[in-house]
């Protein structure tokens, strides 16, 4: 396996896109660090990957947390292979009147956080290592009164390619942008059904909706040696979806309109 004794750490790990990582690589041979507020679901990973996996319950916006995060990871295993900047949150944006402290609680979740913690592993990444920001598509498209998840996701995948230059030589950091992904089955619904639609699959040029497994293929090439000239890069996963032009009456796409 490609990630035997490699020590990765995923923020945001208990749920959706976050646990398909830190599962993937588990599956791959490597022990994982992850932190979350789902005491919950940290717990049932933890029962399900004893010693592979190791829980934290923390709140990723305070700086002592982090901080506290990072000394229990160091004190377990003493280096990092792979650092995934997964967690983030949305509150929202104009239209919902999203408030000064909300706004930044979603930067300090999505942005200020993922370079904290690349200052604190700074000393302790392995040879070869590597980190992925977790983005998003909505780094380059926008729909209404997203504006604080969307300056968070701008924000990281800026940070992408400023980290790559600090860190050149050391460690090796990429972004990930995910488009529309399903993540109902990494949730907390045991017995999960999709619920979209053939037309939500049809609009996506690869002809389906997005998997977690679809990110987490991608992160695990990033951290592998495969990807050794992979420096700075924000690669959009999204079956093709922001490459499609919608016009409404165009290939059978029509836009109805409110009353």
């Amino acid at each position: 396996m490609k990630f035997n004794d490699k020590i990765c750490i995923v923020t945001g790990g208990a749920n959706g896109i976050g646990r398909c990582i830190a599962e993937a690589f588990i599956h791959e041979g490597a022990r994982v660090a992850v932190m979350d507020t789902d005491a919950e679901s940290g717990t049932k990973l933890v029962e399900k990957y004893a010693d592979k996996l190791l829980f934290i319950r923390s709140d990723i916006s305070e700086k002592e947390s982090l901080e506290r995060f990072a000394k229990k990871v160091l004190g377990a295993f003493g280096k990092v292979d792979c650092l995934i900047n997964n967690a983030c949150i949305s509150k929202k944006g104009l239209v919902s009147r999203c408030s000064y402290e909300d706004f930044n609680d979603v930067l300090r979740i999505g942005v200020t956080a993922p370079y904290y913690l690349t200052m604190l592993f700074a000393e302790h990444f392995a040879p070869g290592a590597a980190i992925v920001n977790i983005s998003s598509t909505r780094y380059l498209m926008s729909q209404p009164d997203t504006e604080s998840y969307t300056a968070a996701k701008g924000g990281i995948s800026a940070l992408t390619h400023a980290l790559s230059v600090s860190l050149a030589g050391k460690v090796r950091v990429n972004a990930v942008c995910p488009g529309w992904i399903d993540t109902g089955a990494y949730q907390h619904e045991d017995d999960y059904v999709q619920r979209y639609s053939s037309p939500d699959e049809a609009q996506h040029p690869a002809g389906r909706v997005g998997k977690p497994q679809d990110i987490a293929n991608m992160v695990l090439y990033l951290c592998s040696e495969d990807a050794g000239f992979m420096d700075g890069q924000n690669i959009v996963v999204d079956g093709g979806m922001t490459r499609r032009m919608i016009y409404h009456g165009d290939n059978g796409w029509t836009m109805n309109e409110k009353e």
